[in-house]
């Protein structure tokens, strides 16, 4: 054989230990390897280095200067907690490689020196002999030199959900992708039925997995949109907060004010224009987006993908399992001159074992076909109380069990009947099973005569009209002519091109003599079985969801063309182009920039062609949600914004790798967690408008008094009041709004936006430079009537705090008015006020906390006063809002 003398090995001796040793030395051990960690230490540093945690840092110092230890406290517990979270993801985020790692195989049998010996997968090297058999795992990878009903699981590989047949033949492709490489076998792949015997071809990082492996590593994602985002706003804050410290003290030594006093104020100021709650709201809204959305049947595993689905542009969704029931189904019965759709049946929820006469047959030749199907089969029933009987085994033998149950033909009764006493398995040279059954109770399955055994054959229906010479139809047996025979194909063509796979039943009355191991000739055909992966109820409406969200939906299936545009086109996918992946391979960078852009159907994709898909999308700006499940996966899921994992049939390495794991392996699961990503982005964005909007006030406040001749109305104190209370509570209530109404009828927010775009920033200027006036406005009035100076700067400072509340009501939708969402429906944020309300009152009128803030208390009238002023905030937002929707109906009306 060409593989043995090119690796210098030989077959029955194996290699000599002192060669094996040359090899190790000259190839390394096989075992992955792990390049350019990072140690846990650098991970915990880097958590310390964005710009909005440096400024953090420094407000905290400056508390600490200006002895407001609370402020330092809470701002420092934030930092801490907001590191460590981002350092747990991050260290969680590197375990992909061990779980790749954990595929390998610690002991396997080999030929060394003429015997065979069991060593440490660690040793082998090209040229080494392996024995393969069922329930070992593959330790590299290998030419097969034998190979006897040999199948191997290689769907965590390739994709491919069942097992792969292998053989020893020659191919004669010169370079299949690896699922075609039926002479092959994989590292970190399992031997499920078989024996053989294979040489190593290659090992470690020069296998397929290895070669997995090294994309993993090199696979460098992008910030997240919220990260950028955050970061261009801290950029944004760094400048402003060091053009206030320069205007206010600058004003205030023209105004002749105390140095030491303008620089505490300066200061102060800079502190308070500092959202130094944004981190705790961020990663609460995220937390709590987190909690609701494993109530969905997602599990996020990185809490940034929860803001981040909210900004997808493309979801890329494997086919099966995902937008299909991941469940082999019959859905239609053809027999000559007969079919019958029975899909809607066989999907019904409900147990049918006993027969029910679900749909009672009319037709022997329909009830040999499942009963052969039954029959010549491995696959177990399992009933299930007070639903749909499931089956354990080959999901296509399972299919045929299953519905032969349905329609009253258990397969315990049928073995009863006509148990099995010879068989001829399958494999993947003859493409078809034969099993013969001894006949004793001829009342269970009419059509059977006086025979004493009866064979089964079902496989392949091109290798079955081969050996057919009679066609069941109806009650009647008569010879297969070729009418009969273009009859079956063309039958088997229409169902195959509907995406379907067919499996022809055949069989073959035999007397008691008859040599079980001649039987499969002259048979009769009795039908075709097409069974499909019927699509998940709940997708269509799902893609719909997508397209008026915005959001493209992409297929990408390791199915045939055919396959793919059926169940694509009935889910509501854009069909009108399908995209092979042969087609991908031929196609150059810009080339396949278009493809991706236009077509939403890749089949017959190999795992990491995921990958360059992935890559090609966001080079176009996309924000990319990918799925998978299998190891070579992981690299695609790794280099997604967003990689979806598979819960119920992911690989390990998929959910190391990827950001959020899909308990249910359902699409529809994606597309809420988007809408919770919407939402929760909103809520970030309504935390950033309250809060520069209400330190905006502040400013305006201390940067207009002294043109009044009013000096400076708020003291240090005072503002890291305004700023702890006001941030605090009220803020992270907004965390936790609910969303609002279309939130899914809007297209996805660009990359390019900043976090203050939209009008965000128009809106802080002017709403800010309100309440500094009307709280100002106040004072101004009782500065000039001669009020105590404390009296009247309690005025400002209470006017600005609760000013804050109203302002915090109605930032809470962008859209709709507060008396339309209801009030009361964020109680939180009402809790929040309330509380607030109460410590206001408690600093201006408890005597022992007036000395400490700098407050005198307000007389009914004044406080009266106060209150009133405060709401005007409130009803101007309102009344913004109120013709902006006006606008909006105008322009839907014309």
């Amino acid at each position: 054989m060409l593989v043995v003398e090119r690796l210098g090995t030989d077959l029955g001796n194996g290699l000599s230990s002192s060669e094996a040793r040359r090899r190790l030395a000259e190839k390394g051990p096989n075992a992955l390897v792990e390049r350019g960690a990072k140690s846990p230490w650098k991970m915990l540093w880097e958590q310390f280095t964005s710009i909005m945690v440096v400024i953090l840092v420094v407000a905290a110092v400056v508390s600490l200067l200006l002895h407001e230890y609370t402020d330092a406290i809470v701002i420092g517990v934030i930092v801490v907690l907001n590191a460590l979270l981002g350092f747990v993801q991050e260290f969680r985020a590197e375990r992909a490689m061990q779980a790749l790692k954990r595929l390998a195989v610690p002991i396997v049998r080999a030929r060394r020196d003429g015997r065979v010996a069991e060593l440490s997968s660690r040793e082998l090297v090209p040229g080494d002999i392996v024995l393969l058999e069922a329930g070992s795992h593959v330790p590299a990878d290998g030419r097969l030199v034998e190979a006897a009903n040999l199948r191997c699981q290689e769907s965590a590989l390739t994709g491919e959900s069942e097992p792969a047949a292998k053989n020893a033949a020659v191919l004669a492709d010169e370079d299949p992708a690896p699922g075609d490489r039926r002479n092959m076998v994989f590292l970190g792949t399992a031997v499920v039925a078989g024996r053989g015997v294979m040489v190593v071809t290659e090992t470690g990082m020069a296998t397929e997995l290895g070669r997995i492996a090294d994309m993993l590593q090199g696979v460098k994602r992008e910030a997240s949109p919220l990260a950028k985002r955050m970061a261009q706003l801290a950029r944004a804050l760094a400048v402003g907060v060091a053009g206030i410290v320069v205007l206010v003290f600058a004003l205030g030594l023209l105004r002749g004010e105390d140095p030491r006093l303008l620089l505490l104020t300066a200061i102060g100021m800079a502190v308070a224009a500092i959202p130094e709650g944004l981190a705790a709201v961020v990663t609460i809204a995220l937390a709590l987006g987190a909690q609701r959305m494993l109530g969905r049947r997602a599990l996020i595993r990185k809490l940034h993908a929860v803001e981040t689905l909210g900004s997808v542009t493309v979801i890329c969704t494997d086919k099966t399992g995902t937008l299909t029931e991941n469940r082999m189904t019959v859905a239609v019965l053809d027999v000559a001159g007969h079919r019958r759709d029975v899909s809607e049946l066989l999907t019904r929820d409900r147990a049918t074992l006993e027969g029910d006469a679900l749909a009672p047959f009319d037709h022997p030749a329909l009830a040999l076909t499942l009963a052969g199907g039954a029959l010549c089969n491995d696959a177990v029933l399992q009933p299930r109380a007070g639903g749909r009987p499931a089956a354990v085994g080959d999901p296509t033998e399972g299919a045929l069990v299953v519905a032969a149950a349905a329609f009253g033909m258990a397969k315990p009764e049928l073995e009863a009947a006509l148990p099995r006493v010879a068989e001829l398995p399958f494999d993947s040279e003859r493409k078809r099973m034969t099993t013969v059954h001894e006949v004793r109770d001829r009342a269970r399955l009419p059509g059977l005569g006086t025979a004493d055994r009866v064979a089964f054959t079902k496989g392949a229906v091109d290798g079955l009209l081969g050996l057919a010479s009679s066609v069941r139809i109806e009650d009647r047996v008569e010879p297969m002519d070729e009418a009969m025979r273009a009859r079956v194909r063309a039958a088997n063509d229409e169902l195959a091109g509907a995406g379907m796979r067919v499996l022809g039943v055949a069989l073959r009355l035999l007397a008691a003599d008859e040599d079980p191991a001649q039987v499969e000739q002259d048979l009769c055909l009795v039908g075709l079985a097409a069974m499909i992966d019927p699509p998940r109820a709940e997708v269509p409406e799902a893609v719909e969801l997508c397209r008026t969200a915005g959001i493209r939906p992409v297929m990408i299936t390791g199915d045939h063309p055919l396959t793919a545009r059926t169940i694509a086109g009935e889910l509501g996918f854009d069909t009108g182009r399908v995209v092979s992946g042969r087609e991908l391979t031929e196609l150059d960078d810009a080339a396949l920039g278009e493809t991706v852009a236009s077509a939403s159907v890749f089949a017959r994709v190999a795992p990491e062609q995921k990958l360059d898909i992935v890559r090609t999308l966001q080079a176009r700006g996309e924000v990319t949600a990918m799925t998978g499940d299998g190891v070579n996966d992981a690299p695609a899921l790794r280099k997604a914004d967003i990689g979806v994992a598979m819960g119920i049939t992911g690989t390990d390495v998929a959910k190391e790798a990827s950001d959020m794991v899909l308990l249910d392996d359902n699409f529809a699961t994606i597309v809420a967690a988007v809408r919770e990503g919407r939402a929760i982005y909103d809520n970030i964005r309504k935390f950033i408008r309250y809060t520069l909007t209400s330190n905006a006030g502040e400013i305006w406040v201390m940067l207009l008094a002294p043109f009044l001749g009013m000096g400076l109305p708020l003291l240090p104190v005072q503002i890291l009041w305004v700023n702890l209370v006001t941030d605090g509570l009220p803020g992270l209530a907004l965390g936790v709004e609910p969303a609002e109404r279309g939130v899914m009828k809007r297209p996805p927010l660009p990359l390019s936006r900043n976090v203050l775009g939209g009008g965000m920033a128009v809106d802080i200027l002017w709403v800010g430079l309100l309440m500094g006036v009307v709280s100002l406005l106040h004072g101004f009035v009782a500065f000039r009537l001669g009020v105590p100076e404390a009296e009247w700067k309690t005025m400002v400072f209470t006017t600005l705090t609760l000013g804050q509340m109203g302002n915090a009501l109605a930032t809470r939708s962008s859209r709709d008015s507060l008396f339309s969402i209801g009030p009361l429906s964020n109680r939180p944020l009402v809790w929040a006020i309330l509380l607030t309300f109460g410590l206001q009152m408690a600093i201006t009128y408890v005597p022992f906390l007036q000395p400490v803030f700098h407050t005198a208390p307000l007389s009914p009238t004044e406080l009266a006063v106060s209150l009133a002023l405060s709401t005007v905030v409130f009803w101007a937002v309102e009344l913004v809002k109120l013709v902006r929707r006006s606008r909006e109906r105008s322009r839907s009306r014309a």
